[in-house]
């Protein structure tokens, strides 16, 4: 499942704000700050914590539950590459 902290991370490492996830998700802007506010992980309607784990997945973010395998412990959020940003920028 996701939380709050997890909603907001993500939105923040999309550059996101709350009315583009609400829009996206098809849902509204108080449900999403709901989600946000909550502590642990998000309750209530289960169709719309979906919605917003799909949009945040369709737009590249990888949600990392609690003790999965990384480096780390704990939840969080993962911007996966795309193979446009694996490629070496142009030098002015």
């Amino acid at each position: 499942m996701i939380t709050g902290s997890q909603i907001k991370a993500a939105r923040a490492l999309l550059n996101m704000d709350r009315k583009t996830l609400a829009e996206l998700a098809g849902l509204s802007i108080p449900t999403i700050q709901r989600m946000e506010a909550a502590e642990d992980v998000v309750g209530g309607n289960v169709d719309s914590m979906m919605k917003v784990i799909d949009v945040l997945q369709q737009a590249g973010i990888e949600l990392i539950s609690e003790n999965s395998p990384c480096l780390g412990s704990g939840r969080g959020v993962r911007l996966i590459q795309t193979r446009d940003d694996t490629q070496p920028s142009a030098a002015p």
